[in-house]
């Protein structure tokens, strides 16, 4: 993820899951009597607090009923949650307005009862104006469309006005008792309303349109670039990314559906089975995408998916490849599935391995592993910072490992190590860098020398722990998972969390314990894995799935920033030790298979942020210029109306 991505996840903070419909009434209902009692003056207070739940609440217990029904009708997906939270909202804009112009009209002379009014009319423009936006955005409908739904609350409380306020008595030229009982009113309103006139209600029409002018020529400004770039409405990205974080929907779905580019991506599997019965202990599954972008869009719970398609302990670890490998779908993980299931039917068993090596070249270490003609190597900048690496980079690294000498390669992303948000790429590891150098070589020599180790029986154990974190904790679905590889008296520590990326020491923490580096228990009581009475082990290394259910609502969530580090060491010492008790001799095996997929796209990921980024940088000042052009216009057009 570069910065520039991550200000784009960081907005996620910002959005809320609405509250249910009957708490937003509910409220909504009590603001307006006590709006009512300070708006109005008669001799009682509740009959104060009850004409202010008449006249400011009822037009926003109508928008909040009548929007979803109205708005479905056209086409539209308003929940009633969300109805209900912008009639409460565009409620409180009224109130505010109100008691800003009762106070200014209290402290002035010259101004009386018809400035609150027509602060009054102003305020219900707003109110539409607000309401037409946010209908556009979540419906997707044009201005005239969207119109209709919008203008339920300023529709109706304009009704309740001209029907208590006597302004029929204006326009009334004939008619019977109905249109008296209906219309005329004004006996049973408070004396407050007796300031409107006909006129003001043509006022109010033609400031909405106004108003509605500003918010279609602010929408067409802002969507400019979204259509000319990628096609697509920033409309389109905001209902998706509202609806899956607010309501968790699959909107955003369709949105990347539309960005999307076919894709072909290699898919790696290597499998461990039992030499005595062929069945399944373990199995390491490596699609080349990301698992991303959020929560479980696209293919944001691949972990999870990978784990539960293997017979046994699946170690679904992170690919090199990044954001723009995101899958547009989640049902393009079926692909994937799919895929490694037939590479799995393709793998040809050898019962012996070479001993772990590690390479470092510059900042890149990897540790390589063979197993028969096909070896496994994964790849850490620890303790230096490093996000994801390209998906060139790994091609290329896996590439050397195999011109090196060994048949097949799974090139894993350890991901471990990493400071957040802060800096400006992150650490990115792209083509051309010194890092995607440094990797190459590391991988191209651990190759070299996997291609003649001596090879010997292997033995396996596997260990795994789902913990009782969550992902708000920063631990996926999955937990954590430990595999210990015996190959003579040599011993290798595989460990996987289920996470997305580490905090900064937390994976050379643990190495340092797994091998026996470290002394002192995760507590502070214990001595290290090895003065447990679990031998240390020659080599260990930690690697994250990069799963993305623990970004649903924190952008930066990495293992370690809300779980205590020596707890996470002391389930993975537990884990490592009932690994080594399950230590049974294995076969092993490697195949990869190719899979068309549909993934962001190269570059569509940065384009997609940047312009999002664009849009929260610039969209607020240009939002300001449309509003006070549009103040400015109703001052003008309230001035001629009183000349």
């Amino acid at each position: 993820m570069t910065a520039t991505q991550g200000d784009l996840a960081s907005l996620s903070r910002y959005i809320f899951r609405a509250p249910r419909w009957y708490a937003s009434v509910t409220f909504a209902l009590l603001i307006a009597a006590i709006a009512g009692v300070g708006a109005f003056d008669s001799q009682f207070v509740l009959e104060d607090a009850w004409q202010g739940v008449f006249f400011i609440g009822v037009p926003t217990v109508a928008a909040s009923l009548l929007t979803t029904p109205v708005d479905r009708r056209l086409g539209g997906q308003l929940t009633y949650n969300r109805s209900s939270l912008l009639a409460l909202t565009c409620e409180a804009i009224i109130v505010v307005i109100m008691a800003a112009a009762g106070a200014i009209a209290t402290l002035t002379r010259h101004l009386g009862q018809q400035f609150v009014f027509d602060s009054l009319i102003v305020g219900l423009a707003s109110v539409f104006a607000l309401r037409l936006l946010v209908v556009m955005a979540v419906s997707g409908k044009s201005v005239l469309v969207a119109a209709i739904p919008a203008s339920l609350q300023t529709g109706t409380a304009a009704l309740l006005f001209f029907i208590y306020s006597g302004t029929m008595k204006y326009l009334y030229v004939g008619g019977g008792p109905l249109v008296d009982v209906v219309f005329m009113r004004a006996d049973e309103a408070p004396p407050e309303l007796g300031v409107i006139v006909p006129v003001d209600f043509a006022l109010l029409g033609v400031i909405c349109l106004v108003y509605g002018f500003a918010v279609w020529a602010f929408v067409q400004f802002i969507d400019r670039p979204w259509k000319r770039s990628l096609g697509v409405s920033v409309l389109d990205f905001i209902r998706g990314f509202i609806g899956h974080i607010a309501e968790g929907t699959n909107e955003l779905e369709s949105f990347f559906e539309d960005i999307g580019e076919q894709a072909v991506v290699p898919v790696t599997v290597l499998a461990f089975r039992r030499p005595d019965d062929g069945s399944e202990k373990a199995r390491f599954v490596l699609p080349m995408i990301h698992p991303g972008p959020m929560g479980e869009i696209g293919g944001g719970n691949l972990p999870k998916r990978v784990a539960q398609s293997a017979e046994g302990v699946a170690f679904p670890p992170h690919a090199t490849a990044g954001h723009d490998f995101n899958l547009v779908t989640e049902r393009e993980v079926d692909t994937l599935i799919e895929t490694a299931d037939e590479a799995f039917e393709e793998i040809e068993y050898h019962d012996t391995a070479t001993r772990a090596v590690r390479v470092r070249e510059g900042e890149a270490k990897v540790v390589g592993q063979a197993f028969g003609d096909d070896a496994l190597l994964v790849a850490t900048y620890s303790p230096n910072f490093a996000d994801d690496v390209e998906y060139a980079v790994g091609l290329s690294a896996a590439a050397e490992a195999r011109s090196a000498g060994v048949e097949d390669v799974m090139l894993v992303d350890a991901h471990n190590c990493n400071n957040g948000l802060e800096g400006p790429d992150l650490g990115h590891v792209y083509p051309g860098s010194e890092r995607s150098f440094e990797m190459m070589q590391a991988a191209g020599e651990a190759g070299d020398r996997l291609a003649t180790a001596e090879q010997a029986p292997v033995r396996m154990g596997v260990a795994w722990d789902e913990t009782e974190w969550e992902p708000l904790d920063g631990i996926g679905p999955l937990g954590v998972r430990v595999s210990v590889l015996e190959v003579g008296d040599h011993r290798t520590v595989y460990v996987l969390v289920d996470g997305n990326n580490m905090e900064p020491g937390l994976r050379d923490r643990l190495v340092r314990r797994l091998t026996g580096e470290e002394s002192g228990g995760a507590t502070g009581s214990g001595n290290s894995t090895a003065d447990a009475g679990v031998p240390a082990a020659d080599e260990a290394e930690v690697m994250t799935t990069d799963t993305h259910v623990v970004n649903q609502v924190e952008a930066s969530n990495q293992v370690g920033e809300a779980i205590d580090g020596d707890e996470l060491v002391a389930v993975v010492e537990r884990l490592v030790g009932e690994a080594t008790a399950d230590l049974e001799p294995v076969e092993a095996g490697m195949a990869t298979e190719r899979a068309e997929v549909t993934v962001f796209g190269n570059d569509r990921t940065e384009t997609l942020a940047s312009h999002a980024n664009a849009v929260i940088s610039m969209g607020a000042a240009l939002a300001a210029t449309v509003v006070m052009a549009a103040m400015a216009v109703s001052m003008l057009i309230f001035f001629l109306a009183s000349s």
